[in-house]
């Protein structure tokens, strides 16, 4: 076949659609979260972007972290987010269902379910596909994580 017969690139690897309900668990967990992929360089070759879904039981707050260079956008599908976020912890904004929320880079920050009864749905953007998560344990967080360690590819035991 001659190149001006050729299929474009883009036919195949251009528009992606990922139904809600395929979304892969294989990611990153924490206690008291449930993250799912639906964009990365795995599913669909993004080269610059993660986005996925994250579901936060009620009352759990991770520890105190930042993302490195990574910016981030969380958009509230439902339920009652509490973002901390400063040298230490002092500044502190509330977003619901409808609202987005955006983390720049190296803030050290802390996310809160604060709703004690109902989870908290959100769908979350990253500008890179690493996933970089930095600990701080220098900073006394004003409203305490759950007791247990986060564990995982991204969070080591401290």
């Amino acid at each position: 076949m001659s190149p001006e017969h050729e299929e474009p690139l883009w036919k195949h690897d251009g528009v992606r659609v990922v139904p809600g309900d395929r979304l892969d668990p294989n990611t990153a967990q924490t206690p008291g979260m449930f993250r799912q992929a639906a964009i990365d360089h795995a599913r669909v070759g993004a080269q610059k972007l993660w986005a996925g879904t994250v579901r936060i039981e009620p009352d759990a707050k991770t520890g105190v972290h930042h993302h490195g260079a990574l910016e981030s956008v969380i958009y509230v599908v439902s339920g009652h987010a509490r973002m901390r976020w400063g040298e230490r912890l002092e500044f502190v904004a509330e977003a619901r269902a409808g609202d987005f929320i955006f983390i720049p880079p190296y803030v050290p920050h802390q996310e809160i379910n604060a709703d004690p009864d109902r989870p908290l749905e959100c769908v979350l953007v990253r500008s890179d596909n690493e996933a970089v998560v930095v600990g701080i344990t220098d900073v006394e967080p004003v409203e305490k994580p759950e007791a247990v360690h986060w564990v995982d590819p991204i969070h080591r035991h401290p």
